[in-house]
């Protein structure tokens, strides 16, 4: 669960009130243009980033205050990661 999430790198609004709810046991995508912040949310849920306001929750914990916990619930492989070139 996220909600009214807000991230700024310099004069960007990479994240601007960005909110999302997967229910449990669904696998769930983001899909957008470059530059839609998909990535920066991901990084947010997946406790890499701080994000500048908003809450956000993931297996029931919260990214901000219980990153370990959400770290142990979670896997997060980047597409750069491929085997195969």
């Amino acid at each position: 669960m996220a909600d009214g999430l807000r991230k700024r790198y310099g004069a960007l609004q990479a994240l601007d009130g960005f909110d999302l709810s997967v229910p449990p046991g669904v696998i769930h995508g983001l899909l957008g243009p470059n530059g839609a912040g998909k990535t920066t949310a991901v990084k947010a849920l997946a406790t890499l980033i701080r994000t500048d306001g908003g809450s956000a929750r993931v297996a029931g914990f919260d990214v901000r205050t219980q990153a370990r916990e959400v770290r142990r619930r979670i896997g997060l492989v980047g597409q750069n990661a491929a085997v195969d070139e």
